[in-house]
């Protein structure tokens, strides 16, 4: 099956709908899914699929789901060889009234004045969402919590998420502190994948400091469930947030649930969208290994379009319910190519979404090689592309 190119604008340049109540793999049925979380999202951690959303792309106040970001700054710091477990950093006057015990939120409770090591910090935030032990990491890598706080924003936007800013390593009250679920879930499956010998700490379910005993705020690892991470977070503003993953035969789900009202709401929230995710999709084949899907406009080639195909079977997860799902398949990509484009080469991703909030997103790879033409077909081509996108606007 070929996607027909229809000229949509200077990226997107294909789409097609597809009725999906005849694709093998999905039963029939009505039954849709529906979450109470204000702000929720499913993703494979695999494949970075999205199983489910709902408003995914609102920002709010993450609350300590935030700390997420505070821990990868850490922990690329420590992956660089810049900072290390046993460095030890001092519990500040400041960190101590703003985040310690003083401040009556959640504290790691390292007494003023006092050291506590970088491995010991890190646990303090993963497992007892320590205030006290962020405002530590981040004076004492940055000099100030504010400068952290840009440091936070700049590794946000390095690992692809262009809408979160933050204003604090906490995620304690602020204007200017705030994320999507999305982009939660983003950083979730980041750290997943980048620092592995760091991850295992967001399963931990105890950590005892001096004289205290932390359990793990996180409902999800004293189910059944396969959960082994990662954060959660409360305030007036946010109300009860959780991003979690869990894993069974090998298949590592993402949940982001934010805005519920209480805390057993958003470990029922949680878990619930996680069952169905696990028990209630199936995988479709869209497209064959190598199969043309579509054509990508080439400038000045001596071909004007470059066929494309996925590397192995194109896919989506797609729940079982309900039936007579709508797909729509676009192929995106910076128009028109510039020659020389070779065989194999990654030049467009095929962005697929279903009408159930299903989503993927799979590139595409350049099927024949293409020269660059003479100058006098690069002006007369010109002239045509130029001519094309005025019909478009």
């Amino acid at each position: 099956m070929t996607l027909p190119v229809a000229r949509a604008g200077r990226w997107i340049l294909a789409l097609v709908l597809l009725s999906l109540s005849a694709l093998p793999g999905l039963a029939q049925g009505d039954q849709g899914y529906t979450s109470k979380a204000p702000r929720a999202i499913l993703v494979d951690a695999g494949t970075g699929a999205v199983l489910f959303q709902q408003n995914a792309d609102e920002l709010a106040p993450p609350a300590s789901m935030s700390k997420l970001m505070t821990l990868a700054v850490l922990f690329k710091a420590i992956k660089e060889g810049k900072v290390s477990a046993t460095d030890e950093y001092t519990m500040s006057v400041n960190a101590w009234r703003k985040g310690g015990a003083p401040s009556r939120t959640s504290a790691m409770m390292v007494p003023v004045n006092t050291t506590a090591t970088v491995g010991d910090l890190i646990k303090g935030i993963a497992v007892q969402s320590g205030n006290d032990a962020c405002i530590a990491v981040a004076e004492a890598m940055a000099g100030s919590e504010p400068a952290f706080a840009k440091m936070m924003t700049q590794e946000a936007r390095r690992i692809g998420l262009t809408k979160s800013t933050f204003a604090n390593a906490t995620g304690l009250p602020n204007e200017n502190h705030l994320m999507t679920a999305r982009e939660l879930a983003l950083l979730a499956q980041f750290l997943v994948k980048e620092y592995p010998d760091q991850y295992g700490v967001f399963s931990q379910k105890e950590f005892a400091y001096r004289k205290h005993k932390f359990f793990n705020r996180n409902p999800l690892l004293f189910l059944d469930i396969g959960a082994d991470g990662l954060k959660t977070g409360h305030t007036e503003d946010a109300g009860y947030g959780l991003v979690g993953s869990a894993v069974r035969d090998g298949k590592r789900l993402i949940v982001v649930v934010g805005g519920l009202p209480t805390a057993d709401a958003r470990k029922a929230e949680a878990a619930k969208l996680l069952e169905w995710g696990f028990n209630s999709f199936s995988k479709v084949s869209i497209f064959d290994d190598g199969e043309v899907v579509g054509r990508a406009r080439v400038w000045g080639g001596r071909q004007m379009y470059v066929p494309l195909a996925s590397k192995g079977p194109a896919t989506i997860d797609l729940p079982k319910y309900p039936a007579n799902q709508r797909l729509s398949a676009e192929i995106v990509y910076r128009a028109p190519l510039k020659p020389p484009v070779r065989k194999g080469d990654q030049v467009a991703t095929l962005r697929i979404s279903s009408t159930s909030s299903a989503q993927v997103e799979i590139p595409l790879y350049a099927q024949e090689d293409v020269e660059a033409s003479g100058l006098t077909w690069r002006g007369i081509d010109t002239l045509v592309i130029m001519a094309l996108r005025r019909l478009t606007l």
